[in-house]
């Protein structure tokens, strides 16, 4: 279901913008594996097989994920208390919210600059910011600021690969080892709260 370059291939550079969409704007999309989309669409514009050059795709995609995240913004706002009555269930885990909020504690506005980088703070922090009606030119100044960074570090480090075509038959590879690397502190810090709330 998530072959990026496939899906890309298939869809086009509007998939890949769904998907960042998708995953910092709707909390029902927090497993979409979206720095995979970037890092392939990355090396697919180096190889040639995407439409569009690095700068262009680059500024949709940074477009893309600022208005996720004022959708998740404006979610939170209006309904994000409803959240804590919601029952969990496959697409939605209240512990999801609880981490979100405990990086956002530690670390405020900077959460949401450098949350992007990390799986499931990307897609509820906006949400959390939302539920404490952070200012809006504050939020939408660290969100853009984010964006960028996480946009073209993720699209540059493809395009390197991609550069390399004796890389590519482990270009799938590659792209599941960063989007793991990416995701362990988070999950580290979501088992380490776990483990703490059970002493």
């Amino acid at each position: 279901m998530f072959d990026a370059q496939a899906l890309i291939e298939y869809g086009g550079l509007f998939v890949v913008f769904l998907a960042i969409y998708g995953q910092t704007g709707l909390f029902f999309c927090f497993f979409i594996p979206s720095g995979a989309f970037l890092f392939a669409a990355g090396a697919m514009i180096a190889a040639g097989h995407l439409d569009y050059g690095l700068m262009t795709t680059g500024c949709w995609l940074v477009a893309a994920a600022i208005l996720g995240n004022l959708t998740g913004y404006y979610f939170g706002r209006k309904a994000g208390p409803l959240l804590y009555n919601r029952p969990d269930s496959r697409f939605f885990k209240k512990e999801h919210i609880a981490a979100a909020e405990r990086f956002y504690d530690r670390y405020g506005r900077r959460a949401l600059t450098f949350g992007l980088f990390l799986p499931i703070v990307r897609t509820f922090a906006p949400i959390v910011a939302g539920m404490i009606r952070l200012n809006v030119s504050r939020f939408l100044l660290s969100v853009t600021l984010g964006s960028v960074l996480w946009i073209f570090s993720f699209l540059t480090a493809g395009y390197a690969i991609g550069s390399r075509p004796m890389l590519k038959p482990y270009l799938n590879y590659i792209v599941l080892g960063i989007v793991v690397v990416v995701s362990i502190p988070v999950v580290l810090k979501i088992f380490k709260a776990l483990k703490k709330e059970l002493q």
